[in-house]
Parts: structure tokens; C-alpha cells; sequence
């Protein structure tokens, strides 16, 4: 697998935060260290997806596909400087920022979101993290996409225990908020939110009673040792998300990563089918970049344990596969949309 060379660290003369030398050791307890997770993806394929495939069946319904929908519901101007992101202010990407959108017009979309098949209601905003003031409107997009029969799930940067409660009062059932990559390239790709950051807001929304929708990105010039270090942090965290986002990074001009280069398509499988083992009952969906694949490397993705996908014409900022052959290739495949 080729790895990105011009992957640069992205860290700011803005950014103070100062990195840890040693990178955030695992749970002395952990199951899954990252040697066993390396081991898994050094598997020949044909045995590594057969393994993936019997513990899939052993916890879920093979041929089922939960549908989420992800709406931006306030774009760019970010002060992160995530070295993947469009919405980072610190790039040039051309992407205006916009205000929080109003209520009637997130609700439209996740009727019409509910209409095309989804069950689930994703909102994203792109902020460091939100402001109180914002935060009861916030609580009415999620009680309103709620009160619609819909799971609701959102990403809004880092939580105050007393926002991740608000949340949670509002009807709030997932809580997105990945940990990118290893600690140990962390600081290539981001220099404003250390990897503690990302640990403690999981742990905030935790105790808040939300479930975790955690992944990460492949493709940002990582080894294959740094996404077993990745797979390892998310199996650790106990309990494992409840909803596990594998995305593929889609370089976008003005981004440090705008000339990263691909990541190898077995390699994605193969973090598939690591995530479907090391974490059973988890979704494992198929994220940001599944424009760019095939309708064979989606099927072998399913065949590694994904049993999720975002669906519809837009992830953020970047294009989706449109929903109309999304339902024709789950019809060809024999799979049909999860029950909510």
C-alpha cells in the first residue's frame, strides 16, 4: 500500500496547543492492541473477508443496510485547520460560510430524507464547538427530526458536559465525533484539537447517555500500522461506538491533502473487514468517498461487514452517490434497507 509523501502537518501559527511526545497508550485491558489489529490486516484477503463475513452474520442480518442521510446545517468558517476539511478556515478552498440554517428548512430535508428510505437524521456543523446561545435551536432540529420517527445523530466539534445533557433532553441519539486517524499521525494532518480533545468530547457525550458515532479517514498518508492503531483506539473505548464511519478522503483543492493520493482499494476492504472483527456489533458504514468506488468495491465492502451507508446527493460539502442507484444496486445485490 503507497502511502501519501506530501501529507504536511497542518498546525497554524494560530494553533498553541502543544502535542504530547508519546501518543495516548491503549487501556492496559484492551482486547484489540495494535499489533493483533496488524496481524488481522496482514491476513491473506480471501481469509481475512471470510473471517469478517462469519463474525457479520454471527450479530447481524447480512443482506440489511441501514440508510442515514447527512445534512450540513451550517457550512465552513471553521477555526480548525484539519488538513482534510473544506470547511476550514484556514484554507482556500472557495467555500463561503454560512449561518446555522432555520429549523423549517432541516426539517424539509429529513422529510425528505424519511421519504427516500432513511432512517436516520445526521446534521453537521462546522464549528470548533457550539455556543450556548446556539444551543436551543440546536435542541429543536433535534427534537423536530425526532418527533418525525427518525433516528437523530449530530456533530457539532467538542461538548460541554451541560450541552451533551441539552442534547440528550432534546431527544438526541448519536453523537458524531471521529478520531480521524492514529495518535501517532494525528499531528501530520491536524494542529488546532489534539487527540485528548477528541477522547474527552467521546467521554462527555458518553456520560451524557448518547451513543458514539466514531470512524475515521483513510487515504491522508497514513501506514498501514497507523489505521491498526486507529482500528485499536476505537475498539478500546468501552463501549465500542455503537456506529463506526470508515471514509475515504476526498482531496479537496486548497487542503494541505489536495494531492494525496488514493488509497489502495483492497486496503479500504481490508479496514472494513478489521473493523467488522475487532468490533462485532458495531455498524461499520461506508462513509465519505463512496462516490469514487465502483459498485464491485461497494459489494466486496458489504461482503467485509459494512451494513451502513450515507445516502443521498450530498455528504457536507462533497457529492454523494445519488439515492436512485443506491436502491438499484441494494436491489441487485439482494440487500434491502434496515428496519429502524
Amino acid at each position: 500500500m503507497s502511502s501519501c509523501s506530501n501529507a504536511t502537518p497542518v498546525a497554524t501559527a494560530e494553533a498553541t496547543i502543544a502535542f504530547p511526545r508519546k501518543p495516548r497508550a491503549l487501556p492496559a485491558n484492551a482486547q484489540w492492541t495494535t499489533e493483533r489489529v496488524l496481524a488481522l490486516y496482514e491476513l491473506p484477503f480471501n481469509d481475512l473477508l471470510f473471517r469478517a463475513q462469519q463474525v457479520h452474520r454471527e450479530h447481524h442480518d447480512a443482506n440489511a443496510v441501514q440508510l442515514s442521510t447527512l445534512l450540513s446545517i451550517k457550512t465552513g468558517g471553521c477555526a480548525e485547520d484539519c488538513g482534510y476539511c473544506a470547511q476550514s478556515a484556514h484554507h482556500d478552498t472557495g467555500l463561503k460560510a454560512t449561518k446555522l440554517m432555520d429549523l423549517d428548512e432541516v426539517l424539509e430535508a429529513a422529510k425528505a430524507a424519511k421519504a427516500q428510505g432513511a432512517s436516520r437524521f445526521c446534521m453537521g456543523a462546522a464549528w470548533r464547538e457550539p455556543k450556548d446561545r446556539d444551543m436551543e435551536a440546536l435542541g429543536r432540529m433535534v427534537s423536530g427530526v425526532k418527533a418525525l420517527g427518525m433516528e437523530t445523530c449530530i456533530t457539532l466539534g467538542m461538548l460541554k458536559p451541560r450541552q451533551a445533557q441539552q442534547l440528550k433532553e432534546a431527544g438526541l441519539d448519536y453523537y458524531n465525533h471521529n478520531l480521524d486517524t492514529s495518535p501517532e499521525h494525528y499531528n501530520k494532518v491536524i494542529g488546532t484539537r489534539t487527540y485528548e480533545d477528541r477522547l474527552d468530547t467521546l467521554a462527555t457525550a458518553r456520560e451524557a447517555g448518547l451513543h458514539l458515532c466514531c470512524g475515521g479517514i483513510l487515504g491522508m498518508g497514513e501506514t498501514r500500522a497507523d489505521r491498526a492503531s486507529l482500528i485499536a483506539q476505537l475498539a478500546a473505548l468501552d463501549p465500542a461506538p455503537e456506529s463506526v464511519p470508515i471514509n475515504q478522503l476526498i482531496p479537496v483543492p486548497g487542503t494541505p491533502l489536495e494531492n494525496a493520493e488514493p488509497v489502495d482499494p483492497f486496503e479500504f476492504v481490508r479496514t472494513i473487514a478489521v473493523a467488522r472483527i475487532t468490533m462485532p456489533r458495531s455498524v461499520v458504514r461506508l462513509s465519505a468517498g463512496r462516490e469514487q468506488m465502483d459498485e464491485a468495491l461497494q459489494a466486496l465492502c458489504f461482503l467485509a461487514g459494512a451494513n451502513s451507508m450515507f445516502y443521498g446527493d450530498r455528504l457536507l460539502t462533497t457529492s454523494n452517490p445519488q439515492a436512485e442507484a443506491d436502491r438499484l444496486l441494494l436491489q441487485r445485490l439482494g440487500m434491502a434497507p434496515a428496519a429502524a
